[in-house]
């Protein structure tokens, strides 16, 4: 039973990151890949990390996979919102059949840097994707 159990956990992993690496392929622009890819890429590396715990059966293992899959949970959320808007403020377009671009909307408002006084002893900034 404890070995059925290891191979559904590990055809899950390898099927999580399959979808992933055939989502990087196939998605049109960097934001959907990324998303594509973090959310098949921590479900798969969890699924795997489960089943190492369930093969092994040892506590000092199943705590190490514990915390891979609660540190990976609490990782790859926030490395992808930072790449996305690291790709965004470098201008990488959008998919031609995007929606809303709530990010680029709020760096349209009037309230930028640009607009504030400058500090003293400061250089205006100046906005060059404006």
């Amino acid at each position: 039973m404890k070995d059925l159990l290891v191979a559904i956990t590990l055809w899950a992993g390898a099927a999580f990151t399959f979808l992933g690496a055939l989502g990087m392929l196939r998605m049109p622009d960097v934001y959907m890949r990324l998303q594509a890819s973090t959310k098949a890429g921590t479900l798969g590396v969890s699924c795997v990390m489960l089943a190492a715990a369930i093969h092994f059966a040892d506590l000092h293992v199943a705590v190490r996979a514990l915390l891979v899959i609660v540190f990976l949970f609490l990782t790859a959320p926030v490395a992808a919102h930072i790449i996305a808007r690291a790709a965004h403020y470098t201008r990488v377009r959008l998919w031609e059949g995007s929606v809303m671009d709530e990010l680029g909307e709020k760096r349209r408002k009037p309230t930028s840097a640009a607009s504030l006084p400058p500090a003293p002893g400061v250089p205006p900034v100046t906005d060059k994707h404006a």
